[in-house]
């Protein structure tokens, strides 16, 4: 851990965003030109206390600073909630993104994710989540007749033991379909991608066999394919067959070959597994499917206890800026269990570090470690 001398815990909690690059943002960007009050470091602060305490508005922060703790660490005595909304919709929502990505490539060092990359293939698993918006006020991001919304385009590094984390994030309107992401979202070769049918796009499944890139996918059962050749399963394998096919009809068909593995679920459903793996077994296929849990629990996570049911303001620029804010408390709960060696869960480090917020951080962090700190 950093030297933590006087830190308070919520500094020590944040102490991973690099004062560094966050100058150099602010000075390239010119966030604090003409800034009499509200600078970029403050406003940081107070965004990252929202986050924390699920802050239902900016006039509930703006009441907050009332907090003399919450003074001393921004110095600040007062802002208006109007000051925070214009501060939101002029921040580049690049600004947040950056920080975010920093972050991420600091869990990738504690994680040892270039040396996986070598010795095996990490996966990767890729899916999407609409966050819905009231439409009154959202207009820009109507997607139907009396909604609106905005659609979060997720990649999730898998770790079976240990944290799973996001490592790349498009925000779209929630119009957009999935499968046009997929040209963003998959781009290295020593990973193994999984993801649901929404991205099936048989084009797109023949261009990533031919660059080298492997997946597993989900097949809509009522999908042409043409079957080649079938493969002996083991006794005790818990797969229904394994088969090598062609996928798509006379007149619009791949030119690879793919493996089609069908299971049955938790509940009894079949499901069909489209894979250009061949070097695994139709078992350990499945296995890699199911790993899709991890990104449902990430959304389910996200909008239980990161504050984005109710998003601060109306413009495109503050909605995304304040989803990149909930990644960034995410992955600073990530670093705060990696940096300690912690076995308390995400939710525990952050219900600890809200009943410590102002105390010393050694506090915090022999409660999360269950060792003495000096």
């Amino acid at each position: 851990m950093d030297k933590i001398t006087g830190k308070t815990s919520f500094e020590q909690w944040f102490s991973p965003i690099s004062d560094e690059l966050f100058a150099e943002q602010v000075k390239n960007l010119h966030l604090d030109c003409y800034t009499k009050k509200l600078h970029m470091a403050s406003f940081m602060k107070l965004l990252l206390f929202a986050q924390l305490h699920e802050t239902e508005s900016l006039r509930a922060l703006s009441d907050c600073v009332f907090s003399e703790e919450l003074q001393h660490t921004t110095n600040l005595d007062s802002i208006s909630f109007s000051q925070l909304g214009r501060r939101l919709n002029q921040v580049p929502t690049d600004f947040f993104q950056t920080i975010f990505l920093d972050l991420v490539a600091q869990i990738h060092t504690k994680t040892d994710f270039e040396t996986r990359r070598k010795t095996t293939t990490p996966l990767k698993i890729i899916d999407s989540s609409t966050l819905p918006l009231n439409l009154t006020n959202h207009k820009w991001a109507k997607f139907r007749k009396t909604k609106s919304g905005v659609k979060l385009h997720l990649r999730l590094v898998f770790m079976e033991k240990g944290c799973s984390y996001p490592d790349k994030a498009v925000l779209t309107n929630a119009v957009e379909h999935d499968r046009g992401q997929l040209e963003v979202l998959v781009d290295d070769k020593e990973c193994m991608y999984v993801f649901d049918r929404g991205y099936l796009d048989y084009e797109r499944f023949e261009r990533m066999t031919d660059e080298g890139y492997f997946f597993v996918s989900r097949l809509r059962k009522n999908a042409v394919t043409r079957l080649l050749e079938t493969f002996q399963l083991p006794e005790n394998s818990s797969v229904i067959s394994d088969e090598i096919v062609v996928i798509g009809t006379i007149q619009n068909r791949a030119e690879n070959v793919f493996r089609l593995i069908k299971v049955l679920d938790s509940k009894g459903n079949e499901l069909h597994l489209l894979t250009n793996r061949f070097d695994l077994s139709a078992d350990e296929i499945a296995e890699l499917y199911k790993s899709r849990w991890a990104i449902e629990l990430f959304f389910k996570w996200m909008k239980q206890h990161l504050n984005i049911k109710k998003f601060y303001g109306y413009s495109e620029q503050a909605v995304y800026n304040q989803v990149y804010i909930a990644m960034i408390v995410y992955c600073l709960n990530v670093l705060a269990q990696l940096n300690t060696q912690s076995k308390r869960t995400y939710l525990q480090i952050s219900r600890y570090l809200k009943a410590a917020l102002w105390k010393p951080a050694k506090i915090w962090l022999r409660k999360i470690t269950g060792k003495t700190v000096p």
